[in-house]
């Protein structure tokens, strides 16, 4: 007897809207073994929520990619987030059906493996150590500590928003003085849904979904986000077509962050329709 949860979120399989999502939506149904599904985290496989130490994958998310994955080439999720704490938080480990599942954490800086269950990173960035040893005091010589709150990310530091009375006049307020503070200790700052990362220049999911695919051999990739921090995979998965690889660019919906759904083939409703989505992947495939 199959997962209930899962079954109750199978469906037919939307449409895309453009001609290259329809393409990659045929590819993959045809050579599933040839295929990437690629997710992120936040806002895609788990909700958004005020406090993210509390964000956890959606209910239906663990089901379906388990349905999926042995089907496919491989599932990627790729995140911003330490590698090891989205396996946790999407618990991840120790999944039949995701034997094989691999975790780009820290947008490719970390790299979690189902098969050996460890973590794979390099040295870390010494300027984050200093924006962290820095920022509660910055935040504070700026009137900018009431509302706005830190995030520990280990290989990168976050200031978020979203409790602030204004949180987007909090957020465009911090834009500036964070990229200056970002640009002394050699780091950049990634803008996304009323948080501001400070990290490591030279590594984004772009470039860990495009060395990915690559790696594995894909024919078609699958690439599901939410957020700004989703648009270098977009614009990757983009690239990868010019090259004869076939793509589906899905947006998780939000209003947030228009510019990805612009962008997008398919528009899901938030972490439930990407869910729904991969279900009704996996259940068109033999």
């Amino acid at each position: 007897m199959g997962d209930p949860l899962f079954s109750a979120f199978s469906a037919e399989l939307p449409e895309p809207v453009t001609p290259a999502g329809r393409e990659g939506l045929a590819a993959l149904l045809a050579r599933p073994g040839k295929a990437v599904i690629a997710l992120d985290f936040d806002g895609t496989l788990a909700p958004i929520v005020p406090d993210p130490e509390q964000a956890r994958a959606h209910p239906g998310a663990v089901p379906a990619l388990a349905a999926l994955a042995p089907k496919v080439c491989s599932v990627a999720v790729v995140t911003g987030r330490p590698a090891g704490v989205a396996v946790r938080y999407g618990g991840l480990a120790g999944v039949a059906g995701l034997e094989h599942l691999v975790v780009l954490g820290h947008y490719g800086a970390e790299r979690w493996d189902a098969v050996s269950s460890t973590v794979q990173a390099a040295e870390p960035h010494p300027g984050v150590a200093a924006v962290r040893a820095e920022l509660p005091g910055f935040l504070d010589g700026i009137g900018a500590w009431r509302g706005s709150w830190i995030e520990e990310k280990g290989r990168a530091v976050a200031v978020h928003t979203r409790r602030a009375a204004d949180p987007q006049a909090a957020f465009e307020a911090l834009r500036e003085p964070l990229a200056e503070l970002a640009s002394r200790h050699g780091l950049i700052v990634e803008p996304g849904r009323l948080v501001l990362e400070l990290r490591p220049p030279g590594m984004d999911k772009g470039v860990a979904l495009a060395d990915y695919v690559r790696e594995v051999g894909a024919e078609t990739v699958v690439y599901a986000g939410d957020d700004l921090g989703d648009l270098p995979a977009f614009a990757a998965v983009e690239k990868l077509r010019s090259d004869q690889v076939r793509g589906l660019l899905v947006c998780s919906g939000s209003a947030e962050v228009a510019e990805l759904a612009e962008r997008a083939d398919l528009v899901v409703d938030g972490p439930e329709g990407v869910v729904a989505l991969l279900a009704a992947i996996a259940a068109k495939l033999p």
